[in-house]
């Protein structure tokens, strides 16, 4: 298995990774690892992927105001 070595991480972000494998139980290396495995598995999609998707999915649909629809189904109980 590969080795990878980062430098230059600022303190802040190191804390915060300590921080986060102290709560889930792992060593700061191990979360890491998770970290970049979750983040950079193949076939993920990306956020901005998703995001794409979904416009797509909702372009030309009319929205309306949900503050309106809410006061008519209260009217009507």
């Amino acid at each position: 298995m590969a080795q990878l070595l980062v430098r230059g991480v600022p303190q802040d972000v190191v804390d915060a990774l300590k921080r986060r494998a102290a709560a889930r139980g792992r060593s700061a290396e191990a979360e890491h690892r998770a970290i970049l495995e979750e983040t950079l598995k193949p076939g993920r999609e990306s956020f901005w992927e998703r995001a794409a998707v979904l416009r797509a999915e909702t372009r030309g649909r009319k929205l309306t105001n949900s503050t309106e629809l809410i006061r008519q189904d209260r009217d009507e109980r």
